[in-house]
């Protein structure tokens, strides 16, 4: 189908320029932004989103306690199952210290009980644990007992899982929500509004003006995300890894901002490229492809130290895995600052690239645009 072309009676425009209703590019971005804020808090699905992500987050700090069965034990000497099992915890039998250990290793139990060789405890025995002291262990054997930790990490096998997962599905949601800058575009283009719209605010102010509505309401959900999972996690008893988690929380925050800028103008470019909303399904392809791409890498590849450490620095990965690294400890904080910065450059030179994309394809109709012909119109 060809397209139909029609002539310049749009702005590009740049920083300085002012639309002919007087308004400088600064002040027309923001009533764009503001426009696109109200709109969308509006909507009864932004706020059931939030939510969701919120209960989402409740539920899954709290019903994994509801629900895990009683704490299990290998023990190696049976003097102390009475006392253990009193205190309802399930008592594994192990032939020595060795393989006590190794079923903590193998996380088939929560903690061992064996034999104390150094005299140190009173009771006889000392407790194992993985990665940290198995507090109803302990306090089951009434006078407290040394406790030796398998592994010196601050973060468990399991709790590093759940953070790479809630890290990750919190990218691909606040990701994916950039869509919406898509969708907008394309109702202005087919119900003809961004005619009107860019007599009197220049295209970039436009665009910009969407990103910028979008990027402040993802900043106010991932705000929300980050003051609602300490709570939640402490409701969970889940003290140690809130006290690991909330220095990563730190780095989380503006990684996933920075990465929303991104993706934001290239949701709205994917959206410029064609004229109705049928049609953006065929245009938004490569974007959900940067979307989900980390997610899954993240998800698969996480044990991979090398492959974390250069998707750490690659920008379209780089706001999923160096937080986590971040929150693993594998990450110091000189190389968090760097691939800070390798994406705050990043999201400059793609913003100005989709930004003339955006202003060549705008107020063409009829049919997809390719890129080449946006980019060519934006010189006219």
């Amino acid at each position: 189908m060809s397209v139909t072309t029609q002539e310049p009676q749009h702005r590009t425009g740049d920083a300085s320029e002012k639309p002919e209703g007087g308004a400088s590019f600064a002040t027309a971005t923001w009533l764009v932004a503001e426009r696109e804020i109200k709109t969308y808090v509006r909507t009864k699905g932004f706020w059931i989103g939030l939510g969701m992500i919120v209960v989402a987050l409740f539920a899954a700090s709290v019903l994994p306690k509801l629900f895990t069965g009683s704490t299990s034990v290998a023990v190696v000497d049976s003097s102390v199952n009475a006392v253990l099992e009193q205190a309802d915890v399930e008592v594994v039998p192990a032939e020595d210290v060795a393989a006590a250990q190794d079923l903590v290793r193998e996380e088939e139990v929560d903690a061992a009980v064996v034999p104390d060789t150094t005299g140190q405890s009173a009771t006889g025995v000392r407790v194992v644990a993985l990665s940290s002291p198995p507090s109803e262990v302990v306090t089951a054997l009434g006078t407290v007992p040394p406790v030796d930790l398998l592994e010196t990490s601050d973060v468990g096998q399991g709790e590093r899982a759940l953070v790479i997962m809630a890290f990750a599905l919190l990218f691909v949601m606040f990701g994916i929500g950039g869509v919406a800058i898509a969708q907008s575009t394309v109702t202005e283009k087919q119900t003809r509004i961004v005619e009107i719209l860019v007599a009197t605010v220049p295209v970039r102010a436009l665009l910009a003006g969407k990103i910028l509505g979008h990027a402040l309401l993802t900043l106010g959900q991932v705000v929300v995300v980050a003051i609602a999972a300490p709570i939640a996690l402490s409701i969970g008893d889940h003290g140690e890894l809130l006290s690991v988690l909330l220095p990563a929380l730190g780095w989380f925050v503006p990684f996933m901002c920075l990465g929303f800028l991104l993706l934001a103008a290239m949701w709205a470019v994917s959206g410029a490229v064609v004229s109705r909303q049928e049609d953006l399904s065929t245009s938004m392809g490569l974007v959900m492809l940067l979307v989900m791409g980390p997610y899954f890498a993240v998800l698969m590849l996480s044990e991979n130290a090398v492959v974390m450490t250069v998707m750490s620095y690659v920008p379209f990965s780089a706001a999923v895995a160096m937080p986590v690294r971040a929150f693993t400890g594998e990450a110091q904080t000189w190389e968090a600052l760097a691939s800070l910065g390798v994406l705050a450059a990043t999201v400059v030179v793609v913003t100005m690239l989709a930004a003339r994309l955006y202003a060549g394809a705008l107020l063409q109709t009829g049919g997809k645009v390719a890129l080449t012909k946006a980019w060519a119109r934006a010189e006219n």
